[in-house]
């Protein structure tokens, strides 16, 4: 679930979009605010979307001190509704609903027949529905999917007037209650509503850059008024798509329509995390065929984290190295500023993605060191219930 600094993600699946392709960009809710706040703006998933304020090195470092505020209004907020929802949810995708409670999410991921993933996304039970949120460049096509797949008593619905924020960092949840009292009773992938001068507000205490922090679903038409009341705290500032894109690579986190597509399966991804024992067993959702025969026999490619000597880093689509034959490529790959040096994800052939398998990457034709790493590059600083 993250976003791209360099380039739009690309759908997975082969359905129609229902925005044409050429479409022209969409603006956000708080299009305007971006510009007033000294935004550069690029295109991404179909929309105008800030890149950068002060700059991508600043907005990273001030997001791992302080609390960094995000749009990610572009994603995809959806609602289920109807007689038999958990079970019609289930038969889609890998999520265990019926251990769900009500103010919990989890993650999860919308697979092909194949068993290869179309989108990864956030699951969570509200007191009146099922409430969702997929990724912004895969949102109408993985509507059509799951309309073309739900019985006709499910009801899904696209919120198109909700807009979504989140704020990060650790001093974000902090913030946020000043203006939200009772959000700091949250922990890790737990949500609830609040109230805003009397606006519905559903606020998650989760996030896509490894630190603390909430994401929340607000309508849009109050939006402006509440990131100017968030902003207005000296912890908070606005942070734009580039140190979005380094944090979540820092914190080992995917990125659907490069480091996951349609051609890696969930275990090759080191994604088995997301199914529970359950699913894993039972079986009953669309790809699962391929999910049990990962696990029983190994995935072909995996997903790995790569540390890389010298400060050039190696970008999406350099070819990985073990001697003189090619055995994968870069998905995702930059300078961490956090790290202080480059670092990348890529698949590689499974038999070497052991941690400390020393590699090698071309970049612009010159082969650069690169040894297998653990992630995350930045350890987490999830809120999780003390035991």
């Amino acid at each position: 679930m993250g976003v791209a600094a360099t380039a739009d993600t690309q759908s997975g699946d082969h359905i129609a979009p229902m925005v044409p392709e050429k479409s022209p960009l969409c603006a956000l809710p708080l299009d305007s605010w971006h510009r007033a706040q000294g935004a550069r703006m690029v295109g991404f998933a179909g929309y105008e979307m800030p890149i950068q304020y002060e700059g991508i090195m600043a907005e990273h470092l001030w997001t791992r001190e302080h609390a960094g505020l995000f749009d990610v209004s572009h994603m995809g907020q959806i609602s289920f509704t109807g007689t038999g929802v958990d079970a019609a949810i289930e038969a889609l995708i890998p999520v265990s609903l019926s251990t769900l409670p009500v103010g919990r999410q989890r993650y999860s991921l919308l697979l092909n027949e194949a068993g290869g993933i179309l989108d990864d996304l956030m699951i969570a039970r509200r007191s009146d529905d099922i409430y969702m949120v997929v990724n912004g460049a895969t949102k109408y096509d993985d509507i059509a999917w799951m309309k073309a797949h739900l019985p006709q008593d499910v009801i899904l619905n696209l919120m198109e007037d909700q807009a979504l924020l989140a704020v990060q960092g650790p001093e974000a949840v902090e913030a946020l209650s000043q203006i939200v009292p009772g959000v700091e009773g949250l922990v890790f992938m737990q949500a609830d509503a609040f109230l805003w001068n009397g606006h519905a507000l559903w606020i998650s205490r989760s996030g896509y850059t490894g630190e603390d922090g909430c994401e929340i679903s607000l309508p849009a038409s109050i939006v402006t008024d509440f990131a100017d009341a968030l902003c207005a705290l000296e912890a908070v500032r606005p942070i734009g798509l580039g140190a979005r894109d380094s944090l979540r690579l820092e914190a080992g986190l995917p990125l659907y329509g490069h480091d996951l597509t349609p051609e890696i399966s969930v275990i090759g991804a080191d994604l088995g995390f997301a199914i529970l024992k359950r699913r894993r067993e039972e079986g009953g959702y669309i790809g699962h065929e391929r999910v049990v025969a990962d696990l029983a026999g190994g995935p072909p490619v995996r997903r790995v984290g790569l540390t890389i000597e010298g400060r050039l880093p190696a970008r999406e689509g350099c070819p990985i190295f073990a001697g003189e034959r090619q055995i994968g490529h870069i998905t995702s790959g930059g300078f961490a500023p956090s790290v202080g040096g480059p670092i990348a994800m890529g698949w590689i052939e499974a038999s070497l993605s052991a941690a400390g398998t020393a590699l090698e990457i071309e970049v612009r034709g010159k082969r650069i060191g690169a040894t297998v790493a653990p992630m995350p590059f930045v350890p987490h600083r999830y809120h999780r219930v003390k035991n």
